[in-house]
């Protein structure tokens, strides 16, 4: 079997499952493993992480991915630094402050945007951008329990000015981290309190930025969005899954997907295994299993 680098959990633009991402270290072929309902098995080679790659622009059509031509190693993030040198998508935060944008990120660039507020399980806030090809997926993919979408923007560059409003003006923060998030996933949630709390928050930045009269570049907009299947995590009994994904043996059925996170069974029992520490690390899929130690008395 050959090996694969894990790109990480993708989620389609439109309403649809989401896949595990892997590379073939030796074709450098992409391929997509479905994650929802399925069992996944592997084994993590080695203890290092190595270089996922990165997005090609093109003015003329979509982005397209492209390895990691050295199959560099990397200490923290990512990328190699020659791969984050060469992606154009790093200067798309900077853009309204002023930063370069190259001719073949200018598209990306100036569609049209949606400015989101979305709640995790911990109740933890983040405001967020969406490309309009990626208005549902991009919500997807941060693994909220629910959001609402509280300003569409002519472009990229206005609604980051939007983005960064909220943040100073309201102190709600631009990201969340993973482990947090799959943390908070392992615990019982009040999904309605959520939801409250959201629209409480939404409500406040629609007042915040609500545009003149004379404003044409943006618009406040109402609209919730729950990806289907989180709902039914609110109740039930599960725990954080406790062995190392950096290296060893796994397997288990995934039932459920949040964004980088998976609800998974083993042996009848509920965990939740944050698929985001697999970025980056070396895998032989197959049919392997996991060795849990004996932690089951913690779902009780």
């Amino acid at each position: 079997m050959s090996e694969s680098l894990v790109l990480g959990v993708a989620w389609p633009s439109n309403e649809g499952d989401p896949r595990l991402r892997v590379l073939d270290v030796t074709t450098r072929e992409v391929s997509h493993i479905e994650l929802r309902g399925a069992r996944i098995g592997f084994e993590v080679l080695g203890s290092g992480r190595w270089c996922t790659g990165r997005t090609a622009f093109s003015a003329d059509g979509p982005s397209e991915y492209v390895p990691c031509p050295k199959q560099s190693s990397v200490e923290s993030g990512s990328q190699c630094a020659e791969c984050e040198t060469r992606d154009g998508f790093r200067f798309v935060h900077m853009i309204h402050r002023g930063g370069f944008v190259s001719r073949d990120l200018d598209a990306h660039v100036m569609q049209p945007h949606w400015l989101y507020i979305a709640t995790f399980a911990n109740g933890a806030h983040k405001v967020g951008t969406a490309a309009q090809t990626r208005k549902w997926g991009r919500l997807a993919e941060q693994g909220a329990i629910c959001a609402q979408y509280v300003a569409w923007a002519a472009d990229g560059k206005v609604v980051r000015v939007l983005e960064d409003r909220v943040t100073e003006q309201l102190q709600v923060r631009q990201s969340v981290r993973s482990s947090a998030k799959a943390a908070a996933l392992a615990l019982p949630f009040d999904t309605a309190r959520l939801e409250a709390a959201t629209a409480e928050l939404a409500h406040r930045v629609r007042d915040l930025i609500a545009p003149e009269p004379t404003e044409s570049t943006f618009r406040t907009v109402d609209e919730s969005c729950c990806v289907a299947g989180f709902r039914d995590l609110s109740s039930g009994n599960r725990i954080g899954y406790p062995n190392d994904l950096s290296s060893g043996a796994h397997g288990f059925t995934v039932d459920a997907c949040v964004g980088q996170a998976a609800v998974v069974d083993i042996e009848g029992l509920s965990y939740v295994v944050d698929l985001a520490r697999l970025k980056g690390r070396r895998v032989r899929l197959g049919n392997y299993s996991s060795t849990l130690p004996a932690v089951q008395s913690a779902l009780f």
